[in-house]
């Protein structure tokens, strides 16, 4: 008589972190932030379809990095969310606490109960009429959550990025300050996980094409959402980092393209 396979609770949920921070980590960061006119959001991402960043609703956008086919799945599910909640009661009773919650819900239980737990992070944000009432709320794998009063980095290397965020942030940002701090944090040497490892120190420059920019405008009257690309993107950027195009954007970095085998992919991590 053979003896069942036996592994202790601990180690079960220890193995699921694991492999859960493993899958978020081998992808390209995302930084959110509140400014003076609303909450921003940067990530780095060359393709032009699959999104990390994204409205929920009218005043409620979200972004997420791990695997996509899973955060999009979560993503199409909390709008349908909010849609019914907004269309059965009142609009104004759709929150990010609301949908942040609903998010832990789901992840908690999958991580407890589920072989294979959700390679995703994810985060919230609910834009108010004063920088005072703005919210980004930050739900992991395993269903915990916290509300950030500053800005939520998630994704690749996280420590430096942090490290440089808290030296250089600031309330009282505009919009082209936010967007060159948010820079500052995703450029700084040991941020690209594809080139950690590898000795270099030197800083990347990320042009237009290599990044997603999305705001929640505080002064729109109700549909706050808005994604900032191409020339008006360009114009917004650094100096040092307008005219960069997409090869040479990642000099110490690799390939996010599939053919690459880099991390943006229908069933991969992003």
């Amino acid at each position: 008589m053979t003896m069942p396979f036996y592994s202790s609770v601990d180690q079960l949920l220890r193995d699921r972190s694991e492999l859960a921070r493993k899958g978020i980590s081998r992808g390209r960061s995302v930084v959110a932030l509140t400014y003076s006119g609303g909450v921003l959001f940067v990530a780095e991402n060359r393709g032009t379809s699959l999104r990390k960043v994204s409205e929920i609703y009218d005043r409620i956008g979200f972004a997420a990095v791990g695997r996509y086919n899973e955060f999009e799945n979560l993503r199409t599910a909390g709008i349908r969310m909010a849609d019914f909640r907004g269309f059965t009661y009142d609009r104004r009773d759709v929150t990010g606490r609301m949908l942040a919650n609903a998010y832990a819900q789901v992840l908690g239980t999958s991580f407890v109960e589920q072989q294979k737990p959700f390679e995703v992070e994810l985060c919230v944000a609910d834009v108010g009429a004063r920088q005072a009432d703005d919210h980004l709320y930050r739900i992991t794998y395993d269903g915990s959550i916290t509300d950030e009063p500053r800005y939520i980095v998630m994704g690749g290397q996280t420590e430096p990025i942090s490290t440089k965020l808290g030296e250089t942030y600031d309330h009282d940002l505009d919009l082209p300050g936010a967007i060159g701090v948010a820079l500052g944090g995703l450029q700084v040497p040991g941020a690209d996980p594809a080139s950690s490892g590898n000795g270099s120190s030197e800083p990347r420059l990320l042009g237009a094409d290599a990044l997603e920019v999305a705001i929640l405008d505080r002064s729109r009257p109700r549909r706050t959402f808005r994604r900032i690309e191409g020339d008006a993107l360009t114009e917004l950027l650094p100096a040092a980092n307008r005219g960069t195009a997409d090869g040479e954007a990642d000099i110490a970095g690799g390939d996010d393209s599939p053919a690459a085998g880099g991390a943006l992919d229908e069933g991969g991590s992003s």
